[in-house]
């Protein structure tokens, strides 16, 4: 039990190490001052929205709020079946920057999403210097598109994508969201992914800064038809062909609550999780060793403390490494859930955030080897 007990404090300490400079290997986005130039380079901001009544407003409203004054807003309607268009055509009429098209069919072999892209760019062609995507769902402070345009400008940034601060609200968000993160942390590095002579990319479709010139020389989304995650492969594509592709922490300047419960969380990372994760094999290695360890922090210094209680030889002396990483992973996990500003009793759930996010990845294994991903009501092979 000594050996093991050692073993696991060791892994834990390599873990956090790990994790802590995942923390720090993205740049924070600095807040422009108020008062952008009107001379400013043109952007043409583009959402694709299917079925998103519930957030389309709240959205439309924050970019309408932005400080940066040359400023278009192009909302893709891909097909909607609720209130969607409905809204952006009322809030059309109050103010023109805010422009509603309807997406094209949907082309043999494209994802919607993709689809939905491509058209918005296509709209605005020769209408903007830098097209931004963001996601519907997102939440913008007035300073955001004037910070991502002086950043992108300074650092000669082809492809700035960036990172907003979560707001978890269910249960089902605050369980497992922040054990995939950690788990992400633990098995990636953000340093590495960021060198320019790095072929992967780091990259969040909630908000895409692209150069036009440098997303027209890819091919734009057509390049990535086919792709679940658009997001990662158009930004290895673009890094590839030599562009600058970067993540910023744009914590202070933009939110987003991805998913609303099991209902839409489980089939969002069961869709993407494989993919983030590197592959069949990666995502079978990484979530078997995450549940493992979260359910061995737990489990082993239970053990140790039995046997001391017994009397079992060195029980004891392995209970100290064992309880010290003990207390380390608990530390982090709770330090996890204050970052996250949910209810601390989280972090003291993590081995079962483990554990469900692992069953939902085992559900994007079968839904691959099957050939079939679901989607919003789509289902693409």
């Amino acid at each position: 039990m000594l050996v093991l007990s050692v073993v696991l404090l060791v892994v834990i300490a390599w873990l956090i190490g790990h994790a802590l400079r995942q923390r720090y290997a993205l740049a924070r986005l600095s807040a422009a001052a108020p008062g952008s130039p009107a001379d400013g380079p043109r952007v043409a901001i583009i959402v694709p929205a299917r079925d998103e009544s519930a957030n389309i407003g709240a959205c439309l409203a924050a970019l309408l709020a932005q400080d940066y004054p040359r400023l278009a807003i192009v909302v893709v309607d891909d097909e909607s079946t609720d209130d969607t268009a409905a809204i952006v055509r009322r809030l059309g009429t109050q103010d023109r920057r805010i422009v509603l098209m309807q997406s094209p069919p949907l082309p043999p072999g494209w994802t919607g999403k993709v689809n939905a892209c491509a058209a918005g760019a296509r709209a605005v062609a020769d209408a903007a210097e830098w097209l931004c995507f963001v996601d519907a769902d997102i939440r913008a402070q007035p300073a955001l598109i004037a910070s991502a345009i002086g950043a992108a400008s300074r650092e000669a940034i082809d492809l700035l994508t960036l990172a907003p601060r979560q707001e978890l609200q269910s249960f089902a968000e605050r369980l497992v969201l922040p054990c995939g993160f950690y788990l992400l942390s633990f098995s990636q590095n953000l340093a590495r992914m960021q060198a320019a002579d790095s072929d992967d990319a780091a990259a969040t479709g909630q908000f895409m800064l692209i150069r036009r010139a440098a997303y027209e020389d890819v091919g734009g989304h057509a390049a990535v038809s086919r792709s679940i995650v658009e997001d990662i492969d158009l930004a290895r594509l673009m890094k590839r062909r030599g562009h600058r592709v970067l993540m910023q922490d744009a914590t202070a300047l933009m939110s987003v609550r991805t998913y609303t419960g099991w209902a839409t969380l489980w089939p969002g990372l069961a869709r993407t999780l494989v993919d983030l994760l590197g592959g069949l094999t990666a995502t079978l290695v990484t979530t078997a060793a995450g549940v493992t360890l979260a359910w061995a922090i737990v489990l082993i210094p239970a053990f140790d403390l039995a046997g001391c209680a017994a009397g079992t030889q060195n029980a004891c002396l392995a209970a100290v490494p064992a309880l010290v990483g003990a207390a380390a992973a608990f530390g982090l996990h709770l330090a996890g859930a204050a970052y996250f500003r949910i209810p601390l009793i989280y972090g003291l759930l993590f081995p079962l955030g483990y554990t469900a996010g692992a069953v939902i990845a085992l559900d994007g294994l079968r839904r691959r080897t099957s050939g079939r991903v679901r989607w919003k009501g789509r289902i693409y092979r």
